[in-house]
């Protein structure tokens, strides 16, 4: 059998690298200028860690913003963890590399998207119709870390 090179992993191996470099810099030196991310995770990951309300409240993926206040960011070769605000209550994540489905930073328009075989299956069935208002998350806890969509970051 022939052997081939698999650009996919290659790929996805090089962004979370990527995303790695970024939050332990963040991690040493804090944010820069108006850098902000957004990052969305899947909660069924089986090495992601958090409390029992959020992961009631998120079943399936989350989404998290690092901006104004955030404790703990602790980066490592699989993930990160970092304590987050969540309605004057922080709350500690464990979120791995593998469970990170979108980086974004706004302020630079800068994205990342990890695509998985059962997305772009969805993605096909779902067309481009974008999201109806009635699929966003409920209204999330008010305090310092926000939980958000990203649809209106996609073109």
């Amino acid at each position: 059998m022939a052997r081939t090179i698999d650009y996919g992993t290659l790929m996805h191996r090089a962004m979370r690298t990527l995303i790695q470099n970024v939050l332990d810099d963040v991690a040493q030196n804090g944010l820069p200028g108006d850098h902000h991310f957004f990052i969305t995770f899947d909660t069924t990951h089986p090495e992601v860690e958090m409390a029992d309300w959020l992961r009631a409240r998120y079943p399936e993926e989350m989404t998290v913003v690092i901006q104004h206040w955030f404790d703990n960011l602790v980066v490592t070769d699989d993930g990160f963890t970092i304590t987050l605000n969540f309605g004057n209550q922080p709350e500690p994540l464990i979120i791995p590399f593998d469970a990170v489905r979108t980086f974004v930073d706004p302020s630079v328009e800068f994205g990342l998207r990890f695509e998985t075989q059962e997305q772009d299956d969805e993605d096909e069935d779902e067309g481009d119709t974008g999201a109806e208002d009635d699929d966003l998350p409920p209204e999330p806890p008010r305090g310092d870390a926000e939980i958000v969509s990203l649809d209106k970051f996609r073109k």
